[in-house]
């Protein structure tokens, strides 16, 4: 797919992902950067202002599935999640938020990637990690007879 009109998919065409505000910073082959701006709704802990980790699982999830579907040249192919794993390693804080994710393996079927979120302009330091697994399905194009 060409990576200008899978951004505009993921930003405007997913209602869950138009819902959340999830924007689409940088997106090459495998890599993607998508940022979450902060707002009330996703906190999590009112005591102590921090995030909620499913807003985290959800921006890694995102972040591993573009990555999975940028790296796919076919318009036609789709992704689904067949597992994610994530280790949350620091609270949140009500800022905004930044996924980052690369795809470590693309295979026929299976695509494996890898997460990182964390706060920009801060120290760098993740605050959560994820890894995603995800189906790959690429439609069969009919054969096309030449005579």
């Amino acid at each position: 797919m060409e990576l200008s009109l899978l951004k505009q998919v993921m930003e405007e065409m997913i209602p869950f992902n138009k819902f959340l505000g999830i924007i689409v910073e940088r997106m090459e082959r495998g890599n993607v950067r998508l940022a979450l701006p902060f707002r009330d709704e996703l906190i999590g802990d009112p005591l102590k202002r921090a995030i909620h980790g499913g807003v985290l699982s959800t921006l890694a999830d995102v972040a591993g599935g573009a990555a999975a579907w940028s790296a796919i040249e076919d318009p036609m192919a789709r992704v689904s999640t067949v597992d994610l794993r994530i280790d949350y390693l620091r609270p949140g804080r009500a800022h905004a938020i930044i996924a980052e994710s690369s795809v470590v393996r693309l295979g026929g079927r299976l695509a494996v990637t890898d997460m990182k979120m964390f706060h920009p302009g801060g120290d760098g330091e993740p605050i959560a990690t994820g890894k995603g697994v995800y189906a790959v399905k690429i439609p069969k194009h009919p054969k096309v007879e030449t005579t």
